[in-house]
């Protein structure tokens, strides 16, 4: 995993457009080794097209992405599955496969055009499967999967992968507390080792527990970013969602709570 001093990932006056409606304007941004970014805002506000803006999976009407300050436009595209990894909202399954089959897609960018998966890649995708508690479920066939497993799965695929980057659309869906709480730990551990992690939240108070940064999208083109602190005030959520909050502290950790 790289672990220089350059940005693993910077926005220059970016701007994204859907159809007449724009999602953001002059967004600047960067993340460094070691940084969570959270991607905020009601639902159709445009969280999901913008993080798909910044992973290069479309593109933007103005400005500029950039990965260790190199135009993501100018990386070949086996260096970009390897230097950054996107787990998608939903993962739809055509076909039967195993548990231990999908962790192994992970590991794709790192092979050869015609070369078979070593011992030394199903070690990685063990390890990503026990860090989801799946390791045990390596033959089972993923249509039997229920919906928090399969989400599990997706992440494992995506730990397998080993990126310095991790951009993340919607990565709790379907999962019980327990799960979020430890999804949201594991990556921010990911991020101390001198990752960066970039995830699409909804929940506000998981949010203030594992941003740094927050870019918050009201859905009519406004936008705020900054430090979680800055942008993880009462009032400027509640414009951004359209109903009173309140902010309170507890026990030392930031809490919202309806009006």
């Amino acid at each position: 995993m790289k672990t220089d001093a350059h940005p693993l990932l910077e926005a220059a006056d970016l701007a994204v457009q859907v159809g007449d409606r724009w999602i953001c304007c002059d967004l600047s941004m960067r993340l460094m080794p070691g940084e969570r970014l959270v991607l905020l805002g009601p639902n159709g506000a445009g969280k999901t097209t913008l993080l798909h803006t910044l992973a290069g999976l479309r593109e933007a009407q103005r400005g500029e992405v950039r990965m260790q300050g190199r135009a993501l436009a100018a990386w070949p595209g086996r260096e970009v599955a390897q230097f950054r990894g996107v787990q998608p909202q939903s993962q739809p399954d055509w076909f039967a496969a195993t548990v231990m089959e999908t962790a192994l897609v992970g590991r794709h960018p790192h092979l050869g055009r015609w070369a078979w998966e070593s011992d030394a890649d199903v070690r990685v995708a063990n390890e990503a499967l026990a860090c989801m508690g799946l390791d045990h479920m390596g033959e089972r066939n993923i249509l039997t999967l229920s919906g928090g497993e399969r989400q599990r799965l997706a992440i494992a695929s995506l730990l397998a992968q080993q990126p310095a980057l991790y951009l993340l659309d919607e990565p709790l869906s379907h999962l019980d507390l327990h799960y979020q709480v430890a999804v949201l730990e594991h990556f921010s551990a990911l991020a101390r080792a001198g990752a960066g992690v970039v995830m699409v939240l909804h929940d506000l108070n998981l949010a203030a527990r594992f941003a740094d940064h927050v870019v918050l999208l009201d859905g009519s083109g406004k936008m705020v970013s900054g430090t979680a602190d800055e942008v993880l005030q009462a009032d400027v959520l509640s414009a951004a969602f359209g109903h009173p909050l309140r902010r309170h502290v507890i026990e030392g950790q930031v809490a919202f709570l309806l009006e």
